[in-house]
């Protein structure tokens, strides 16, 4: 069998005759170009105003982070100084502690070393030793010949207490550093 044999005719489309006898085109000719639709000024307001928000939130965040920069940077200042300042005092505090200021200020006060140790036996009340008060005089001068100097102890004077019985408090007071018993103040942080 051939191919055009077995081939069939296809039934054509039935076309609807027009009144003037020719088939009806679905195609027109463009006479007219569709209008535009005109942009809505509400979107365009509502874009602009959130394009300024978003500058502005981004201004005012540059602005916080620069002033903590400087909070942060003048904290860091005042940590140093207090730092400064602690190592100067604890430098005081080991001058005005160290054995020479001490045995001065005892020298000053009348107080005198005293000689070789004594010992009591409880058990029967011996005394082992000299057993003799010392003497009125010292047999070591602090402030002699002999006398190592002490850098840190250059500044500090010798302090006695006063005569009328301590009416210099309330000066004495005002002079002295804040107490280091708690620690340095720390500053206040946000």
């Amino acid at each position: 069998m051939s191919v055009t044999a077995t081939a069939r005719a296809l039934p054509r489309p039935a076309t609807r005759p027009s009144p003037a006898g020719a088939p009806e085109r679905r195609l027109r000719p463009v006479t007219v170009s569709p209008t535009r639709r005109k942009p809505k000024l509400a979107y365009a307001l509502i874009a602009l105003a959130g394009a300024m928000a978003i500058g502005a939130a981004q201004i005012a965040l540059s602005l916080a982070i620069t002033q903590d920069s400087f909070t942060l940077a003048r904290l860091t200042s005042q940590q140093g100084e207090l730092n400064l300042q602690s190592h100067a005092l604890q430098e005081e505090l080991t001058g005005l502690s160290s054995p020479q200021l001490l045995a001065a200020n005892a020298a000053d006060l009348g107080m005198v070393v005293a000689g070789s140790a004594s010992y009591l036996r409880l058990s029967d009340g011996a005394v082992f030793g000299a057993g003799t008060g010392a003497g009125w005089q010292s047999t070591v001068d602090p402030k002699g010949a002999g006398a190592i100097s002490n850098a840190l102890l250059q500044s500090a004077a010798v302090e006695t207490p006063p005569p009328d019985g301590g009416a210099d408090t309330q000066t004495a007071a005002t002079d002295l550093p804040p107490s280091i018993t708690d620690g340095l103040p720390s500053p206040t942080t946000r």
